[in-house]
């Protein structure tokens, strides 16, 4: 086996070689008579001797374009989405990392278009369920027909005719782990796939290179080939003990100006600031103090949570580290109830000058209690789809002035620019989630200037703002256009001292 070329890679007794597909002529010559050979191995192979003829050239895509045409709903594409279209159009695998609000469907779509009238092929898109109203209304507008799947339910086989594959919110596959992945990269090499275009404005969601690879290795970028020497060169992949176990750690960062440069070729990453003129986007820190008697009731409560975590840590229930971030979410919980009067006061004051406000947290009970005591529409998971759709519409026309909404369910897919106020009563873990909820405002059509207000109460929401402004520094060194000093706060280090200090 360590003779074939090109190489496979040996995953272990539960999974054994993995090779190339270029490298299965080979396989089957030496070893075809020893195993069985699946039908649908076979028909690959058969798809790679048997190659589709080649794409027709740049220009002739380009001019296949019309891209100075209006759609059917009289729009007129934008400056920025007619160049990213004759970007993805010189390219066969590629990533539309454009920020949140800079329209990349309808850019992806418009060269998809092209592709489309100058080949047969077939166009599929792989987008969460939420978003498939979105992508139906902008197909029709370009008059495209195309299949549509959820990264729940991706399908397991192309057309022989050929298929351009559109990936939206591909940062869901950032978990080599994770079986959308396994599925959606089985269809990144498919020999029947014309090309795949990702759509994503958070391709590093947490700031951790090991999140690229899977999308590098959908677009086959050559550094993407052999995982562990990807693993050693730049997420710190190494060898550690723990608990008696050696494990294989790639969970860091490191070369973050050479992977950039390395990746820049198929990654097109744009701000709205500098193809918009977009009025800028501005963060207002807001330190809540407590009165004496809250004071009190907050340190007992965060007492009782960190008590009962050591004790059990001493008992041997758990490791030191192994509930740490539970201990804090559940921190930054109690954290939240009590600045809820805070948020109460900042939303009474921006509503009283005639302000539209969208307020984001991460967990449903504060969200219900300001509702309760505001009014307002409410958007959680725990509604129906078409609720969702029906509260975002009440804002957004006017009838209500205050959107309460998770990160998960607001924070994906919906168009709140009527508001130019966000409030973020606490940040989630990583600075894409935190991106996604700030930018369902800034967007195209918004009037005025956003302001995002975050409301920092006690060590646990400094520790998480802290950490957030940490990955988001290796996320700008890797896709911004500014040089970035990098300057880490490992996430156990931060947590230990947090609970050091309670």
């Amino acid at each position: 086996m360590a003779r074939i070329r090109p190489r496979g890679v040996w995953r272990g007794s539960g999974r054994g070689w993995e090779f190339p597909l270029a490298a299965a002529d080979l396989l089957l010559e030496r070893f075809g008579g020893r195993f069985r050979v699946e039908e649908e191995l076979l028909s690959w192979l058969h798809w790679h001797r048997h190659p589709l003829p080649p794409l027709p050239h740049h220009r002739v895509l380009v001019a296949s374009a019309d891209l100075d045409q209006p759609l059917l709903d009289g729009r007129m594409p934008l400056p920025h989405q007619r160049s990213g279209a004759r970007w993805l159009l010189a390219r066969r695998g590629a990533l539309l990392a454009d920020e949140m609000g800079l329209g990349k469907t309808l850019t992806a779509l418009l060269a998809a278009r092209a592709l489309m009238r100058a080949v047969s092929l077939r166009l599929m898109v792989i987008a969460p369920v939420g978003l498939h109203p979105h992508w139906r209304r902008e197909a029709a507008a370009l008059d495209l027909e195309f299949s549509l799947h959820s990264w729940a339910k991706l399908p397991v086989a192309l057309p022989e005719a050929g298929t351009l594959l559109l990936v939206d919110e591909a940062h869901y596959a950032q978990s080599l782990q994770a079986q959308r992945t396994q599925a959606f990269l089985r269809l990144a090499r498919h020999p029947r796939l014309r090309a795949v275009w990702m759509l994503t404005g958070t391709p590093i969601r947490n700031g951790r290179p090991i999140q690229f690879f899977p999308l590098l290795a959908a677009m086959d970028h050559p550094i993407a080939r052999d995982q562990k020497a990807f693993e050693e060169i730049f997420c710190q992949g190494h060898w550690s003990e723990s608990g008696g176990q050696r494990r294989w750690r790639a969970d860091g960062a490191s070369r973050l100006e050479e992977l950039r440069h390395l990746t820049r070729p198929l990654v097109l990453h744009r701000r709205k600031q500098s193809v918009l003129g977009l009025p800028a986007k501005t963060r207002q820190m807001h330190s809540v103090s407590l009165a004496a008697d809250q004071n009190r009731g907050l340190d007992h409560r965060l007492r009782l949570v960190v008590e009962d975590y050591r004790h059990r840590v001493l008992a041997g229930e758990v490791r030191s580290d192994a509930e740490s971030l539970a201990v804090l979410t559940s921190m930054r919980m109690i954290a939240a109830e009590f600045k809820l009067p805070a948020a109460r006061s900042l939303v009474q004051k921006l509503r009283s000058t005639g302000e539209a406000i969208v307020l984001f947290s991460s967990f449903v009970s504060p969200l219900q209690l300001l509702q309760e005591d505001l009014g307002g529409e409410l958007l959680t998971g725990r509604q129906k789809p078409e609720q969702r759709q029906e509260a975002v519409d009440r804002f957004q026309v006017g009838d209500s002035d205050l959107l309460l909404a998770t990160y998960g369910a607001g924070g994906l897919g919906f168009t709140l620019h009527r508001a130019r106020h966000v409030v973020l009563l606490e940040r989630p873990w990583t600075p894409g989630d935190v991106e996604q909820a700030e930018d369902r405002c800034h967007r195209i059509g918004m009037d005025g200037g956003l302001t995002s207000h975050w409301l920092q109460l006690g060590l646990a929401d400094q520790l998480v703002d802290a950490l957030v402004a940490s990955k988001a520094n290796r996320i700008e060194l890797l896709l911004g256009p500014r040089q970035v000093k990098l300057d880490r706060q490992p996430l156990p280090a931060m947590v230990a001292r947090c609970l050091q200090d309670c």
